[in-house]
């Protein structure tokens, strides 16, 4: 449904909101602890926040001739980069923003002297993740990420700095500890690159780069896990810049708390909300929960939670969640009638300390979050334990009728949802699905509603949308942005900017008005719809498992059955609405 409402807002109080005085000794954007160049580091944020690419910018199109090269380690190559391991490093006490007091530690090594030729890497800023650089060529190196710390895995993330290239010279790069065994590389994804020259010449900032881009399983193991490595080129704009090289659009802890500082500081927005800390997490930092509504009484209102940031390097989930508040806030007057609807319990980042040392998956325990919500362990998991108990209250307060957790996708494309199938019928079912195919709708060149899964797998039970609906939210949802981008309608082909996931923020928005409409007739229009795919869907499967369903045999019901059997047929009318909806399949486990 089209609205009034713009999601480009104006960034000028965010721009305006002066990192020092919300962290005096943070560490950033980027530069590393023997340079402090703050006036550099507040303009990267600044170009962050406003720039957008002029055109969607293109997938990479595979040629079939790129290159695979195998890993060769410190043996053939020279280390020109390598922090020390996660058990000597100064990361816990680091991993609040602030840091430690104390000077930093240098890193294990970095090249000094030789020919002066090699690329200068850092990755020792808040959600940086680089451990090692080795050069293996003249512009060929070769990377290791840092695993999730005291982990031994969830390699995907990475973000690091690069100074001291050539202009007009092709580099390669080649991270070579890479876990997953598909990846969104593989359907054409590129990396992003930020230039800080290109950021205060031109006011360009991050931008979609490679070529010669691969992703391959590279014959190495690590504990008896294969490895898989990403190769790329590219070659850098300027001479002598400082360039940022990253998995998907940075989103730090600062970035939130510069955000969350504006809006409330902000006489216009800041009357619509109320910030707080709900918990504080291992490492001492701040986990917010902002409450939205309208100054009037809200006793009678339903409520809405939203989350995001349970996954530290699934950074889309906080773009979309920026949109999502950017709305939520705004004059707008779909905004205003949301305020005046429901009252609106957001938590923008769960699991901030991973975020601010750079994992990808776990907090500081060592876990994922995200399979913890029904943890007793309230001083090992306290943004969770915290989370839940605030959700349990308001279910006792009043009613909860939607709970969404934002997260990011590294191997499927567009935006899809995660919900729960109930058990009690045919109807539950169907309602359960009819906000995700709105919000298909209602974006419909970036939700793709066939990649949307509603079953409660037993291993996901202690996943926040499981733990949620079984405390009685029916809509209870994971939404899922992928890292790359759309291949569908007029986006097909196109990587997502930061403009297209706050967008997407903005339409959770607009569907929350479709869904609630005292109008029913768009639910009934959904329902009537999903009843139609639902049916086909059933056919489809049927037909693939039970040859004898087809056409061609002429044959009504299974060999076994006589023609005047009353079981349903393929011409039959599938009881979608009934609390047991025939299952033909069924006739294969006979036993006599």
């Amino acid at each position: 449904m089209k609205r009034s409402f713009s999601p480009d807002r104006s960034w000028e109080k965010v721009r305006r909101s002066r990192h020092s005085d919300i962290f005096p000794d943070s560490d950033d954007s980027g530069s590393d602890p023997a340079d402090d160049d703050t006036q550099t580091r507040r303009m990267l944020c600044e170009f962050l926040l406003q720039w957008e690419p002029a055109e969607p910018e293109p997938f990479y199109q595979a040629t079939g001739y790129e290159q695979m090269p195998m890993p060769v380690g410190e043996g053939r190559g020279k280390v020109v980069f390598c922090i020390d391991s996660a058990t000597k490093s100064p990361f816990y006490t680091r991993s609040r923003v602030g840091g430690s007091r104390a000077p930093a530690k240098g890193p294990a090594f970095c090249e000094a002297g030789g020919d002066g030729t090699a690329l200068a890497f850092e990755s020792r800023f808040q959600s940086g993740n680089l451990q090692k650089a080795v050069r293996i060529g003249v512009y060929d190196y070769e990377l290791t990420l840092r695993t999730d710390l005291y982990t031994t895995k969830h390699t995907q993330w990475f973000y690091f700095r690069v100074r001291n290239m050539k202009a007009g010279v092709t580099y390669r790069f080649t991270i070579v500890n890479l876990m997953k065994s598909r990846s969104l590389y593989c359907l054409g994804m590129k990396p992003l690159l930020y230039s800080e020259r290109a950021a205060r010449d031109q006011g360009a900032g991050w931008g979609r780069v490679g070529s010669d881009i691969k992703y391959y399983r590279n014959q190495s193991e690590h504990g008896g896990q294969a490895l898989y490595s990403l190769t790329w080129t590219c070659q850098f704009p300027h001479e002598a810049d400082t360039c940022y090289l990253a998995h998907c659009y940075p989103y730090t802890y600062s970035d939130l708390l510069r955000y969350l500082t504006a809006v409330t500081s902000d006489p216009a927005t800041a009357v619509h909300c109320k910030l707080r800390v709900l918990c504080r997490s291992l490492a001492g930092n701040a986990v917010h929960v902002l409450t939205i509504t309208s100054p009037s009484s809200s006793r009678a209102k339903r409520a809405v939670v939203v989350t995001a940031r349970v996954h530290p390097g699934e950074t889309c989930g906080s773009w979309v969640m920026q949109g999502l508040l950017d709305f939520l806030l705004s004059d707008a007057p779909d905004a205003r009638l949301l305020r005046d609807t429901f009252v609106f319990k957001v938590v923008p980042m769960l699991n901030p300390d991973g975020v601010v040392v750079g994992n990808y998956r776990c907090s500081l325990a060592g876990r994922d979050l995200n399979r913890n919500y029904c943890t007793l362990l309230r001083d090992s998991f306290p943004c969770v334990w915290h989370t839940r108990n605030m959700v349990k209250r308001l279910v006792a307060e009043r009613e909860v009728v939607l709970y969404c957790d934002f997260h990011g996708h590294s191997r499927k494309n567009n935006v899809f949802m995660y919900g729960c199938d109930s058990k009690n019928g045919a109807a539950p079912r169907l309602q359960s699905r009819v906000f995700p195919l709105m919000m298909s709708k209602n974006t419909g060149n970036q939700f793709s509603y066939k990649s949307c899964k509603f079953k409660v797998h037993k291993s996901k039970e202690g996943t926040g949308r499981i733990v949620m609906w079984k405390l009685g939210i029916t809509n209870s949802y994971t939404m899922e942005s992928t890292f790359g981008g759309s291949t569908l309608g007029s986006r097909k082909g196109t990587h997502f900017s930061t403009k297209d996931l706050k967008s997407l923020g903005y339409h959770f928005c607009d569907t929350l008005l479709d869904y609630f409409d005292p109008d029913t007739a768009k639910v009934h229009q959904c329902l009537m719809e999903l009843k139609t795919l639902l049916r086909q869907e059933i056919r489809q499967k049927l037909g693939k498992e039970i040859p004898w369903l087809t056409k061609e045999t002429g044959q009504r019901g299974p060999p076994w059955v006589p023609a005047s059997s009353s079981c349903t047929s393929t011409t039959g009318q599938i009881p979608l609405l009934e609390d047991k909806p025939v299952k033909v399949v069924f006739f294969l486990g006979r036993s006599g």
